[in-house]
């Protein structure tokens, strides 16, 4: 079965940078669409960036410009760069896996805090 584990959270000053790992495991990493959510305290969880088995890649609009998502297939990751962080971007970050229709697969979680 697919499992996803998170790493890089952390804590940063407003203007920093981050970046983001999941490791994938327990089935063929590139036929899987990945990306991250974020569920800030008291908000309802939203997606922050996917790439897709063919490496499309999409973003929220508040995130456009400063996060880059990327995956490296041989290695089964992957990564969120997060630069300019500004502190609304504090949340529990989650990396997810898709395939087609199947049910998501969701990591654990990691926190980044950004402090003003």
């Amino acid at each position: 079965q697919v499992k996803l584990v998170e790493s890089g959270g952390g804590l940063v000053q407003s203007g920093g940078s981050l970046r983001l790992s999941c490791v994938f495991s327990g089935s063929i990493f590139s036929f899987y669409t990945m990306g991250w959510y974020r569920q800030a305290p008291g908000k309802q969880r939203e997606l922050v960036a996917s790439i897709s088995s063919g490496g499309v890649t999409s973003y929220v609009d508040s995130v456009k410009g400063r996060f880059t998502v990327s995956r490296d297939n041989a290695q089964n990751t992957v990564y969120l760069q997060m630069n300019s962080l500004k502190p609304e971007d504090t949340a529990v970050y989650y990396c997810y896996a898709q395939r087609a229709a199947r049910q998501r697969v969701w990591g654990q979680g990691t926190q980044v805090t950004v402090s003003s």
